[in-house]
């Protein structure tokens, strides 16, 4: 039987000095998101006994997560390994924070359960699309995709039954879950979700405008057209195309009102929008096209916006 601890509790031992052993078993990216101060980062894959020897002394190891699924499950591993002083932190990292504990917060990232989420319906939707639409020679893509929507949907249930999930722990390590996952990655992870998501679904996403820079530079020039810039803000900072408007993904993601994103970008204008390597746009670029903008993504990023003599400059 795994031992729990409420975060109130947690925060109470916390104020009275108490010397508490915290590992975060979630992924390095998600940590590095939001994570409690004094919490260190162990994902959940790699966690071994020899780890947690000796780290809490005469007192308990607490295990932390996003809300309490991983964190139990590391404690049954070590509590099989034959180390039965672990705790597991109940509602996870942001329990801890609404219980006043101190928390670090950086880069925004996507949690593991929405990939796996992501990914499964991904795989579903492209099975189907096959079984419905494939060809039957020369080779029969419809029994495949039959067959490939099937295996997800037992996966899904043995996941279910068992709490185990293969394709969590396979997400877990690829690279962009990983501290040092870069802007680059992060646009070609997109781009590359962009076109699992066409080729999935049957629903055609933007695609990649024909326009040649010069005309993108005249058209902004006449003010026929505007610029805008999807990366995230850090990078906007760290240098952007002068006269464009900073738009991030990760605000179009969230929503932003209709009336707010008039005073923005005006609809009588061409909107051409571009990120660091040519992925990201297409995400946004679908986004503003459902709010009936004229939109066109730029397979050119802000690299070689540079190289082709846009103007920019460093700052906010």
């Amino acid at each position: 039987m795994v031992a729990t601890v409420t975060p109130a509790t947690l925060a109470d031992r916390r104020r009275r000095g108490e010397k508490l052993t915290l590992i975060d078993v979630r992924t390095p990216a998600e940590y590095g998101e939001v994570h409690v101060d004094f919490a260190r980062n162990v994902p959940l894959d790699r966690l071994t006994p020899k780890d947690i020897a000796g780290l809490g002394g005469d007192g308990p190891v607490y295990f932390v997560c996003k809300s309490g699924g991983r964190s139990h499950k590391a404690c049954e591993k070590m509590l099989a390994a034959g180390i039965d002083k672990v705790v597991s932190v109940e509602g996870g990292t942001a329990a801890c924070e609404a219980a006043g504990l101190p928390v670090v917060r950086g880069r925004k990232v996507m949690s593991l359960e929405r990939q796996v989420r992501i990914a499964a319906g991904t795989l579903v939707a492209i099975g189907a699309a096959l079984a419905a639409f494939g060809p039957d020679a020369p080779v029969n893509w419809k029994v495949i995709g039959a067959g490939l929507a099937g295996f997800i949907g037992c996966g899904l249930v043995f996941a279910g039954v068992t709490d185990t999930c293969g394709m969590a722990m396979l997400l877990a390590r690829m690279p962009w879950n990983q501290a040092a996952a870069s802007s680059a990655t992060f646009c070609s992870r997109m781009l590359l979700a962009g076109l699992l998501a066409t080729s999935l679904s049957g629903q055609a996403l933007a695609q990649h405008t024909k326009d040649s820079l010069d005309l993108v530079q005249q058209g902004v020039a006449q003010q026929k057209a505007v610029l805008v810039d999807c990366r995230e803000p850090d990078e906007w900072k760290d240098g952007h195309v002068t006269g464009a408007v900073s738009l991030p993904l990760s605000t179009l993601e969230r929503g932003v009102p209709p009336d707010q994103l008039a005073r923005i970008l005006p609809k009588d204008k061409i909107v051409y929008v571009h990120c660091l390597a040519g992925g990201r746009c297409l995400a946004a670029a679908k986004i503003l096209q459902n709010s009936g903008y004229d939109v066109r993504p730029l397979k050119p990023g802000y690299p070689d916006l540079t190289k082709a003599g846009f103007p920019t400059v460093v700052g906010p």
